[in-house]
């Protein structure tokens, strides 16, 4: 019988939102704003996953020696990232998730190169760890791998979650992830063993939409998700949208036009209609009484994520 190894079938464990706490029974460890991977790793070879499955390889070229830091076979749940000023910078990661010119990967790879940041371990030498208590897995996976500048393994504290937070906030981090440290590893689940305390809320949106503007092509980008199999509408995005997604989105738009897909009547206002095939992640203060988002920014597009994941149960 193949295993999850063997299948490719192994699927990253998922979190829920909490407001910061202390805890005896939970590891605290800084939330990455990154982009999620799965690592593959034999004698002599990685293969990169994302969410979505998709083999990363091509698109991160500096880690095709990770495999050297390991040398056993395993699979490692962890995040891609791109340090800039010693902080994660998510739009570095992103922009280059997005490529696909050979060169101007290449040329990205040694200008902002990427890092895997293991923070679990689902299998080791032919077993499935996905039972094993967290901590166990955890000593295992600071065992076994060597770091360097390619790979590394997630630190966590102990006891003091709110503490930790108000540090994390004062340095304008990402935010925090609490985990039972006797957790199991809940493939492709959202659990309440592992909760992030986040300094800003971000979702996942389908992009339906965009108002043009002739300055800077796209004005606002309108949104949805999914309730009961139903796109609804979750008003627009204006700040931090990028001129190089802008032309993506809008060229995206050009061949596949259709209507408006929200049965409530909502003010066109110009917009252009289209399938509702793209995701992007949007940051934002809290959502308002009327369901729409208080002061959002525009964080990137996620070509990890499918739309079918952007459900109005995420908030």
């Amino acid at each position: 019988m193949k295993d999850i190894y063997e299948m490719r079938s192994a699927s990253p464990m998922l979190l829920t939102d909490s407001a910061p706490f202390d805890s005896d029974e939970h590891i605290f460890e800084l939330k990455l704003d990154g982009i999620r991977c799965l690592a593959y790793i034999e004698k002599g070879k990685v293969e990169l996953r994302n969410k979505r499955n998709k083999i990363l390889n091509d698109i991160y070229p500096e880690l095709k020696y990770i495999h050297k830091c390991v040398n056993k076979r395993c699979i490692l749940d962890g995040e891609l990232i791109v340090l800039s000023k010693g902080k994660p910078d998510f739009f570095k990661v992103q922009k280059r998730s997005l490529m696909n010119n050979k060169f101007k990967i290449e040329l990205s790879s040694k200008q902002n190169p990427v890092m895997f940041i293991a923070y679990d371990i689902l299998y080791l030498d032919d077993k499935e760890l996905i039972l094993m208590p967290l901590l166990d897995r955890k000593k295992i996976l600071e065992e076994i791998i060597r770091e360097n500048k390619s790979i590394a393994v997630s630190r966590y504290i102990l006891d003091k979650g709110i503490d930790y937070y108000n540090s994390v906030a004062e340095q304008d981090l990402e935010g925090v992830v609490a985990k039972r440290k006797d957790s199991i590893y809940q493939m492709g689940k959202r659990s309440k063993s592992w909760v992030k305390f986040k300094l800003l809320h971000d979702s996942d949106f389908i992009i339906v939409g965009y108002v043009p503007s002739e300055s800077r092509g796209i004005k606002s980008l309108t949104l949805g998700v999914y309730k009961d199999k139903e796109i609804i509408n979750q008003g627009h995005v204006s700040l931090g949208i990028p001129k190089d997604e802008s032309k993506l989105i809008m060229e995206f738009a050009s061949n596949h036009r259709q209507d408006c897909p929200f049965n409530e009547n909502v003010e066109a206002d110009n917009t252009i209609w289209f399938k509702a095939e793209l995701v992007c992640t949007v940051k934002y203060m809290v959502r308002t009484e009327s369901g729409y988002l208080r002061q959002p920014i525009y964080k990137g597009l996620r070509n990890d994520k499918s739309i079918e994941e952007c459900t109005i149960d995420q908030f």
